[in-house]
């Protein structure tokens, strides 16, 4: 469980931005809780073993005061730990994605338009939540853990310096090894299992966001059959990463039989010398000391998911990363001004990949619409467009009866962004944007899907007839999965 400089929960930590003082207090009151439980024992024990030597009544006063006090404060200062780990990572959530959003927004474009909706938000959603989950499963146990660890086995050693080796040695087994073995174990699929959720996330957002067009097409069963699929695996994959931790969860059980067993013979040995009393405290006192080593399986494997987590979320923000090295490397295009080129081929070939590495200005297939007024859809493409080339561009790209129709025109409010228009509507005025904007070399990655067979011909006509859609001096790329014949474009395919 050790974090080296290249560590990605090392490396990501930054992104939760938790205050020392909010870990420091939950551990704080973590130490009081399970301190609490560790001095009832001991109070207990001293209690028992006095009361069966029948003293004065009033000589168990105190004792009895003491016990109902650990009691209740246990199961209090458990709650306020509680209380103060949870804090602490909603508060780290929350800023993690802040930051993310931000360097997101201010980032490079081809960072988020590379990727598909289902990916961003496993990655924003899941990966943030894993990631701040190592505040509660992981830093607050181990740290409580550490310092209960280091007063239970200091107060049996000022009884027995043999049994205080023993339980060290099994405060080490339960809390260290096992937990390191649960990690390593859970590792290889943990990457399976995180692999799994973005999939099934990516295709349920394919079908919540075209299931009209899957529908007319045939194909939703298929896509929710492939979601659910893909849930099922993920469920595997988490079962597969679950059974090395329930082996090590196994340990602790063994750790104290084993300390127990040393407390009894150095109990054996040392009772003709000291009170009773101290050799109960001797007995029971291991009990309470392996209670914090209990979740330290389970805090390995929150540091193995908050490493993958980490890891996952700096490849969103690091262009040129692990994970963006393992894509295959295309050549950009070379283009003069005012080209028209068409990328022909089938889905999956490179397409988007070999614009996203070409110069330009990209407009993706699936560019979010803002649930917002059709006019501020536009100005997303450039701030100072007039109305006037705003029902221009709309009426270009074939939705000018659309707009008449409109109750409020160019303010209408597209009411839950893109559920608001069809699939056809969504694209054409996606490409709007495009006319709009002001960029030299535009790149336009399947501006026609969903379109009728006339009309998709006709706008990848007018698209690559140089003063078409487009002026003559702009240069213009179309991906596209077919291609009008006769039309004078150089003709590239990915495949």
């Amino acid at each position: 469980m050790s974090v080296s400089r290249t560590d990605p929960l090392l490396l990501a930590w930054p992104l939760l931005r938790p205050r020392a003082t909010r870990v420091a207090l939950a551990i704080t009151f973590g130490v009081l809780s399970l301190g609490s439980a560790l001095a009832l024992a001991a109070v207990s024990a001293w209690l028992i073993t006095r009361a069966w030597q029948m003293p004065p009544v009033l000589d168990l006063t105190v004792a009895v005061v003491a016990v109902r006090a650990l009691g209740i404060s246990r199961g209090l200062l458990g709650y306020c730990e509680r209380l103060a780990s949870h804090d602490t990572a909603l508060r780290a959530a929350g800023s993690a994605r802040a930051q993310l959003f931000g360097r997101l927004a201010t980032g490079p474009a081809e960072v988020v338009l590379r990727r598909h909706s289902g990916d961003l938000a496993a990655r924003a959603g899941a990966g943030v939540d894993e990631l701040s989950d190592v505040l509660v499963r992981a830093v607050v146990p181990i740290g409580v853990a550490a310092v209960l660890g280091t007063l239970a086995v200091a107060v049996i050693a000022l009884i027995s310096p043999a049994a205080a080796v023993v339980l060290a040695l099994c405060l080490v087994l339960a809390g260290v090894v096992a937990p390191a073995v649960a990690a390593r174990a859970a590792a290889s699929a943990e990457q399976v299992a995180a692999a799994h959720h973005s999939q099934r996330d990516t295709a349920a957002m394919l079908a919540l966001d075209h299931a009209p067009e899957l529908r007319v097409s045939g194909r939703l069963a298929d896509v929710i059959a492939e979601a659910g699929a893909q849930q099922r695996r993920w469920g595997q994959a988490m079962d597969r990463a679950a059974a090395p931790a329930a082996w090590a969860a196994a340990a602790p059980t063994a750790a104290i039989g084993i300390s127990v067993l040393g407390a009894l013979v150095a109990g054996i040995a040392l009772a003709g010398t000291v009170a009773p009393t101290t050799v109960a405290i001797l007995m029971l006192l291991p009990l309470s000391a392996f209670e914090a080593t209990a979740a330290l399986p389970g805090a390995a494997v929150a540091l193995t998911r908050a490493r993958i987590a980490g890891r996952r979320l700096l490849a969103l923000l690091e262009p040129g990363g692990a994970e963006d090295r393992l894509r295959p490397v295309v050549a950009p295009l070379r283009l003069r001004p005012g080209e028209r080129v068409a990328v022909v081929g089938p889905s999956g070939c490179g397409k988007t990949t070999l614009l996203m590495q070409t110069e330009g200005t990209f407009f993706a297939e699936d560019a979010h619409l803002f649930s917002t007024t059709v006019r501020d859809n536009l100005l997303v493409a450039r701030g100072d467009a007039t109305d006037a080339e705003g029902r221009d561009a709309l009426t270009r790209v074939g939705l000018g009866r659309w707009l008449d129709e409109l109750p409020d025109g160019l303010s209408t409010v597209l009411v839950g962004g893109a559920a608001a228009v069809s699939a056809g509507q969504r694209r054409r005025l996606l490409l709007a944007r495009a006319l709009i904007s002001r960029a030299a070399t535009v790149l336009l990655d399947e501006p026609t899907e969903h379109l009728d067979a006339s009309d998709a011909d006709r706008i990848l006509t007018d698209l690559l007839t140089p003063g078409g859609l487009f002026g003559a001096d702009r240069t213009v790329v179309v991906a596209t999965h077919h291609l009008p014949e006769n039309l004078p474009v150089r003709v590239i395919s990915p495949v």
